[in-house]
């Protein structure tokens, strides 16, 4: 009988145990579960990664900025402008030097005109003409458009902008299709950008230069819908379309850079084309880069044509563009 009650005992102590144990593991698993459901309500808070930005940082070549400009195909008037400038400078210079009054001049600049004509590039040039005149320490070139300057939450705006003008202090701030800050959804951002740009640009005035660019109408519209835009950019450079002979010349640069050349035949199919191109051309026409594309499509062609016939191929088979891998390109 002892034994019975004894076996009993345990058995009712073994039985406690295991309910109490259930019962604990029952509320850990509650409070875990409680846990991550708090844990994926402050995960739908989090806002999404921010998309990588456009930003480029070109440092100064090596070599004679003027004659690189002087050498850049077209833009007659583009050059015209920039001697004129840099013509400016260096007599405001030698006036400072015989103790003359000098008047305060604005080294920003707004380049207007379509797309592929040259803006980034003159850009470029002209932050080394720039070092080179003693106006910048650096003449780097930190090239921008919208998404550089503007964040996507509220705040985050004037820091963002205020983090990619340190890049380009001594240097130029290249921002390309620059009316965007003032049009489309977020434009109360896109004012912050330009409101923390126009402080930076007095505050930093002797280290940093901004050239805006964009489309004619739009790049005025711009500049006249800020009073303080107005008063820092009066230098305006326009950039013409390319003509037909100006593209087939492009065409034929991209050629020699990459040891190659066209036939006769291909020569005389593709001017007809480009003149075909001009004539019907709107204002998106991407004047020099449709012309490097036209060069990357046919040199593609090329290497298809080749790999399908038989036989070694020599020299003139491997450089020379044909009429047969222009067409169809147009």
């Amino acid at each position: 009988m002892k034994d019975i009650l004894k076996i009993a005992l345990i058995g009712f102590f073994v039985l406690s145990a295991l309910l109490t144990i259930l019962a604990e593991c029952e509320g850990n698993k509650s409070e875990t579960s409680e846990k991550t459901d708090n844990t994926e309500k402050v995960k739908t808070n989090v806002p999404p990664k921010e998309k990588k930005d456009s930003v480029v940082i070109t440092a100064p070549l090596e070599g004679d900025p003027y004659k690189e400009l002087d050498e850049l195909i077209g833009l007659e008037s583009v050059k015209e402008e920039v001697h004129s400038l840099v013509n400016f400078v260096k007599v405001q210079k030698m006036r400072q030097e015989k103790g003359l009054k000098t008047p305060k001049m604005s080294y920003h600049l707004v380049f207007t005109g379509n797309p592929g004509t040259g803006k980034t590039t003159v850009a470029r040039i002209v932050a080394r003409i720039y070092k080179d005149l003693g106006i910048l320490k650096k003449g780097h070139t930190v090239e921008t458009d919208r998404s550089g300057l503007v964040a996507e939450y509220m705040g985050q705006t004037a820091v963002k902008t205020n983090n990619l003008i340190d890049s380009a202090l001594n240097g130029v701030l290249f921002i390309d299709e620059a009316y965007s800050l003032v049009i489309g959804d977020n434009r109360d951002y896109g004012e912050e950008a330009i409101a923390t740009l126009l402080k930076r640009m007095e505050d930093d005035r002797d280290k940093l230069v901004v050239i805006v660019a964009g489309y004619t109408n739009e790049m005025k519209k711009f500049i006249n819908s800020n009073p303080g835009l107005q008063s820092r950019f009066n230098r305006y450079i326009h950039f013409p379309d390319y003509t037909p002979d100006e593209l087939y010349d492009i065409f034929c640069l991209q050629l020699k850079k990459n040891q190659y050349t066209i036939t006769p035949e291909g020569e005389k199919f593709l001017r007809e084309k480009l003149k075909e191109i001009v004539d019907k051309k709107d204002r998106n026409f991407g004047n020099g880069r449709y012309v490097r594309n036209i060069f990357e499509k046919a040199i593609q062609r090329q290497a298809n044509r080749l790999t399908t016939q038989r036989g070694a191929k020599s020299e003139t088979d491997l450089t020379a563009i044909t009429k047969e891998d222009l067409e169809g390109l147009f």
